[in-house]
């Protein structure tokens, strides 16, 4: 995860009004942090917290020993199978190299 120590090279610019924008300057005095450390932070820990909850699987035992057996001796992948993981490739992991 990027850290305020690590180098500044990119910049995200958003428009927000008025009163957000105050809302923002209020917790940011609060926390004792300018207010473009506090939208980073926050926006960084926002989204730590979703790619965590998104990509943790959380099974019964059951549906754990069938998602093992299917890891052991996996099925040929079928058309559908084929397009999600073109689908992911596309929308996932070629967006994260932006």
């Amino acid at each position: 995860m990027t850290t305020q120590q690590d180098t500044k090279s990119e910049r995200v610019q958003v428009r927000i009004n008025k009163d957000a924008k105050r809302m923002l300057q209020r917790a940011a005095a609060l926390a004792n942090m300018t207010v473009s450390a506090f939208v980073v932070n926050s926006a960084l820990d926002a989204a730590s917290r979703l790619i965590s909850e998104r990509e943790r699987l959380v099974l019964e035992e059951e549906d754990w020993e069938v998602f093992m057996e299917a890891l052991a001796n996996p099925p040929e992948p079928n058309q559908a199978l084929k397009e999600a993981f073109a689908t992911y490739d596309r929308l996932i992991v070629k967006a994260a190299d932006e």
